[in-house]
């Protein structure tokens, strides 16, 4: 290896359901019942995250073993966990409140309405230096659209076809509605510090953004980037394919901040670089792989998916010697197939109901999940090269 590894560690929000795509909440009956998940404003999802690791095996089984707890725990009440990133099948015209004596919850309520009931995965790379991390955070978020393109997984609200590839950051509520891109800690804490003051934020947790620094004393303390902007990854492989995507991105930046960090390798300024990631972001909502954007480096226009070929095979000498090449695979999949939401559209135009592919996805996925533990179990080595036999990208 080259470099190490950078430490690594997932959130990841789900819906609980029927096994035909149909959302039934229970995510504060989850929580008492399980350690480890976590409550979210609308108890139609629920959330649990993996513990700081670098190796990806070792993200594997934290990102599965929590599941088979959960999966155990819906089936004795004929529950499952049920794909996408909004609420498929509604309803999107009522809020469930999953702690009603919450008042940061009862802010978000009567704020966000249920804009904020989505599923997603959060992304955090260690990184302990506060100037190197908010480079990184530059980084994510000039390519962060790519990111959503890949994982863009909320074509359908409450029924419908909405039209957009992620309906979930169509509708997500970024507050505050501008963030400038951070020219270093100082500038993060001063701006944060001021839209405290204002009241643009109630707190350090209503950065709502597309990425963000984190740590254990924001803005002061921070030691990690999060990176907030993908829609649900469900299959463990895919999500570990895009980590190391980003994570590749990382190291060249630690690697070579010159050329790769957007503060000087860009020839637009600071503002158009954040107009034109925010734009980017939008641009990719809507059609995701197929999107024009434009590059951070000149603003020359290209499609995300030919932007995504271009990274990855400026990032394959680097995934090879680091041993990541074989995680990077589903991504070169999804390139070819499509990510979830232009499969499931396809599917729909061609005839399948949208509650049928909900729950067709649904079984697909459980099933998933038991090839990975069955090849765990057995003692196998489970890459990103392992093709499951059920797939989730039918038909």
């Amino acid at each position: 290896m080259t470099a190490p590894l950078l430490l690594k560690g997932f959130e990841v929000e789900m819906f609980t359901g029927r096994s035909d795509g149909a959302i039934v909440g229970c995510a504060d009956d989850v929580a008492r019942a399980l350690p480890g998940f976590m409550v979210e404003p609308d108890r139609r999802n629920l959330e649990y995250a993996t513990a700081p690791a670098a190796d990806y095996h070792q993200q594997l089984r934290q990102l599965l073993e929590p599941r088979r707890t959960l999966r155990a725990w819906l089936q004795r009440r004929d529950l499952t966990l049920v794909p996408g990133s909004c609420l498929s099948l509604g309803d999107s015209r009522r809020f469930e409140r999953s702690d009603p004596a919450n008042p940061y919850h009862s802010l978000i309520e009567r704020a966000y309405g249920t804009r904020v009931a989505t599923a997603s995965v959060h992304l955090n790379f260690g990184i302990a230096d506060p100037e190197r991390l908010m480079a990184a955070c530059r980084l994510m978020r000039c390519e962060g659209a790519l990111l959503l393109a890949l994982s863009a997984c909320s074509p359908f609200l409450d029924g419908r076809v909405t039209g957009a590839h992620s309906q979930r950051w169509r509708q997500f509520p970024v507050t505050p509605p501008w963030i400038p891109l951070f020219l270093g800690h100082n500038h993060y804490i001063r701006w944060m510090e001021e839209q405290l003051q204002l009241g643009a934020m109630h707190n350090v947790r209503h950065l709502w953004c597309s990425v963000r620094p984190n740590g254990r004393r924001r803005p002061y303390e921070i030691d990690r980037v999060e990176v907030r902007i993908c829609d649900l990854l469900d299959d463990p492989l895919d999500l570990l394919a895009v980590a190391s995507f980003c994570e590749l991105r990382l190291l060249q930046l630690l690697a070579d901040p010159g050329r790769q960090d957007p503060l000087w390798a860009s020839t637009m300024d600071v503002d158009a670089l954040a107009a034109l990631a925010d734009s980017n972001d939008q641009a990719a909502s809507r059609q995701s792989l197929a999107a024009r954007l434009h590059h951070w480096r000149d603003g020359h226009g290209l499609t995300a998916a030919q932007w995504l070929r271009q990274s990855l095979q400026d990032v394959q000498g680097l995934a090879e010697s680091l041993g990541l090449e074989g995680w990077l695979r589903p991504l070169h999949s999804i390139l070819r197939h499509g990510n979830r939401s232009m499969r499931w559209l396809r599917a729909h135009g061609e005839g399948e109901s949208i509650r049928a592919i909900v729950g067709r996805e649904a079984v697909a996925l459980e099933c998933r999940e038991h090839e990975l533990h069955q090849r765990l179990g057995d003692g196998c080595p489970v890459t990103a090269s392992f093709a499951p036999t059920t797939s989730l990208a039918a038909p």
